[in-house]
């Protein structure tokens, strides 16, 4: 049994009433698990596996596969003001992509978690600003060790480069909504 604090960063549905639930840690990096029965009306995960919520979870790992199976996950931080404002949602939806992007499945992730739950965080009180996106960027190339610390930077275009991926769609609707939304 492992015990660990981690991001839901994704979720679908794996039977009619499991869900099959992909987390994001400093220390096992991104890994998923197997939430059997979730979908049940008493089932402890009704309410509680929603998308970029921090939860202090218990899960075994697969031994013949990489799926582990949860067996406990709790709230540490729900981030409800997420929901308030479709940019926002956006917004952390195009974080999490592009730390899926670039991220080794279960390597562990100490300087690119806590970048992402810092942003994450600032979203559920706020509303995204191009700055954010951009230090965002600009931290998580420097994390990778793509840009130099401190290097001014085009750390989006650099992170698609390296990796011979195109940045995920939601940077540019992301763009966009903040264009329209400017103060």
């Amino acid at each position: 049994m492992q015990k660990t604090e981690a991001i839901l960063i994704g979720r679908q549905r794996q039977t009619e009433t499991s869900l099959l639930v992909e987390w994001c840690c400093a220390e096992f990096g991104i890994f998923k698990t197997i939430a059997k029965g979730a979908l049940r009306p008493k089932s402890p995960f009704a309410g509680v596996l929603d998308l970029f919520v921090t939860c202090d979870l218990r899960f075994v790992p697969g031994k013949s596969s990489d799926l582990g199976i949860l067996s406990e996950a709790r709230w540490t931080n729900p981030r409800l003001g997420l929901r308030t404002s479709y940019g926002r949602l956006l917004a952390a939806t195009y974080l999490v992509k592009l730390v899926e992007q670039v991220a080794e499945r279960h390597a562990p992730l100490p300087e690119v978690q806590p970048l992402l739950v810092k942003a994450l965080d600032y979203l559920a009180e706020k509303d995204p600003n191009p700055a954010l996106v951009h230090r965002f960027e600009q931290r998580l190339a420097e994390a990778l060790g793509i840009v130099a610390e401190g290097e001014k930077s085009l750390a989006a275009e650099a992170i698609a480069d390296v990796f011979h991926q195109r940045l995920p769609v939601q940077r540019k609707q992301l763009f966009e909504w903040m264009k329209e939304h400017a103060k």
